[in-house]
């Protein structure tokens, strides 16, 4: 299956949907973008949407099957399609998160530890808080 990500006006995802990927293919077999998004834009009577492919496998820039990663992440709704990075990048989680360019996943800007424990992220000390049962 492929994956697609419709997007606004102002590149926010608000919807994803799965294609089969025979749908994808071209005369020769091989399969393309542009035949998937105009397949969606009839399937759904909207000639004007935006719709970019995603793939389910790619995160932070690393396909989990040992592929080509694609735009960097997943797209989720809420994300947005950054057209520069060519990338789906998540809504930042707290004021104080550094994007990472390489990856375009939110990364704190302290470590999170490295102990086995688990920890939750306190944007008023800009500190990982342990959890405790």
């Amino acid at each position: 299956m492929a994956s697609f990500a419709k997007l606004n006006s102002e590149n926010i995802v608000t919807t994803v949907v799965s294609v089969v990927n025979d749908v994808l293919k071209d005369s020769n077999g091989v399969e393309q973008e542009s035949i998937g998004i105009q397949f969606l834009k009839s399937l759904y009577n909207e000639p004007n949407a935006i719709w970019k492919q995603t793939s389910y496998n790619t995160h932070g820039g690393i396909h989990s099957l040992g592929g080509v990663p694609f735009r960097k992440n997943h797209a989720g709704i809420g994300y947005i399609y950054d057209s520069q990075r060519d990338a789906f990048i998540s809504p930042k989680p707290y004021n104080s998160w550094i994007l990472n360019e390489t990856t375009c996943l939110w990364k704190a800007p302290i470590a999170y530890p490295n102990d086995g424990q688990l920890y939750i992220w306190n944007e008023q000390t800009l500190n990982w808080i342990l959890q405790t049962p």
